[in-house]
């Protein structure tokens, strides 16, 4: 049976019509790629036209100021030096940047989490599989009771060979918020660099990368920030920017300039591309942080609370604990499936879901129990609605 929406009398956000999404579709997974707003995608338009109504033009004088302005608008967003920043598509890209840059030898080790990103669980897996180093994976345990269980999982695998640590700021599958500041001065006390993956952090979280202290760390400006998609940062401290180059080698490499770092030459310029979603980070700060009288401060309270709310009525419906405190969490939460629903996978329940009652929601296979996990996001145009509806939905699944 097919339910509509009506069925639930789903209450709509007066946000929703600033955004493109699909009405008939229930959105619970803006963690996975986010949406952006149709604010900011006209000025993309805008930009594209410029480009396209004199390319030489743009490229050859109105690119560099424009995507200067981008950088330093999202330094001061992040709490970072403009000369520290460089722009990325996606933080998957900055990870593999500082990773094939880096010189390692056999046996040297790089420790990472169980909770790691897939796509830059496999890059560390190719760079040790290139060079001989190890990869040596901290077991972070799930449920969890506390913060201080990571940073103790994490300092206990810390030996003399450890180079580098890779270590999540906001876990993908668990929807966790690592102690990351503690963690990197953990890390530091014992010499070993850090490679934070923090690609759901920028928006989510208030961030002050100087603060935090890491080596390095690569963020998305398209999931929480709501920019436009392929709009990502790679932070590196000034100490260690010499080491560290793109993965395309181009113009940068050798320009006479001196006006800009040769970090900044080289990564602001590895080809012809479209540079639009970059400068489109300016218009979204502004934009998401104009929504509310409280501005980003309230936006980011208001999808905390949310969550929370959401996660305590799906877990009373299922008859489930939460499986991690509340300060671990910031705009998504994990809620375990019932061994009612053990028999179905990731992709089956996800596509029940979706083709029955038109809900969008991300299902995370787990390593040990529970399987099964379904995790839910909260963006200003969601509705306490929408997770009942999701509630009634899963439970009309365990009685089928």
């Amino acid at each position: 049976m097919k339910y509509e929406v009506d069925d639930f009398r789903l209450q709509t956000s007066r946000f929703e019509e600033l955004w493109s999404l699909d009405p008939t579709i229930t959105f619970l997974n803006h963690g996975s790629f986010g949406a952006c707003p149709k604010a900011v995608l006209a000025v993309q338009q805008q930009l594209r036209s410029q480009l396209e109504h004199e390319p030489i033009r743009f490229f050859g004088r109105e690119w560099e100021p424009l995507l200067d302005d981008a950088r330093s608008k999202l330094a001061a967003f992040v709490g970072a030096d403009i000369q520290e920043l460089v722009f990325v598509p996606n933080a998957t890209t900055g990870v593999n940047s500082v990773l094939r840059s880096l010189t390692f030898a056999p046996n040297d080790e790089i420790l990472t989490t169980n909770h790691e990103y897939n796509a830059c669980r496999n890059a560390l897996d190719f760079i040790a599989s290139r060079t001989g180093a190890r990869v040596v994976v901290a077991t972070i345990p799930f449920p969890i009771d506390s913060p201080q269980q990571v940073v103790k999982a994490v300092v206990e695998q810390v030996s003399p060979k450890t180079r580098l640590a890779l270590i999540d700021h906001v876990t993908s599958q668990t929807g966790l918020i690592f102690p990351l500041q503690q963690l990197v001065q953990e890390l530091q006390q014992r010499g070993v660099d850090t490679l934070v993956d923090g690609a759901h952090a920028p928006g989510m979280i208030d961030l002050n990368l100087q603060e935090i202290g890491a080596t390095y760390y690569t963020g998305n400006c398209h999931k929480w920030l709501c920019a436009p998609k392929s709009a990502a940062f790679l932070y590196v401290r000034r100490d260690k920017q010499s080491e560290i180059r793109p993965l395309t080698i181009s113009h940068g490499a050798n320009s006479p300039r001196t006006d800009k770092t040769r970090f900044q030459l080289e990564f602001d310029w590895m080809g012809t591309d479209d540079p639009t979603p970059y400068m489109c980070i300016p218009t979204a700060i502004a934009f998401l942080g104009s929504l509310l009288p409280g501005g980003w401060t309230e936006l980011r309270q208001r999808n905390h609370q949310l969550v929370l709310e959401a996660r305590n009525l799906l877990c009373e419906a299922l008859e489930v604990s939460p499986p991690c405190p509340e300060e671990m969490i910031g705009s998504m939460a994990v809620v375990p499936m019932p061994t009612t629903l053990e028999n179905r996978d990731f992709m089956s329940l996800h596509d029940e879901l979706f083709d029955q009652f038109n809900i969008q929601v991300q299902v995370v296979p787990w390593t040990e129990s529970p399987w099964l996990l379904m995790r839910i996001s909260a963006q200003i145009y969601n509705t306490r609605e929408q997770y009942e509806y999701l509630a009634k939905a899963l439970r009309e699944l365990q009685e089928s």
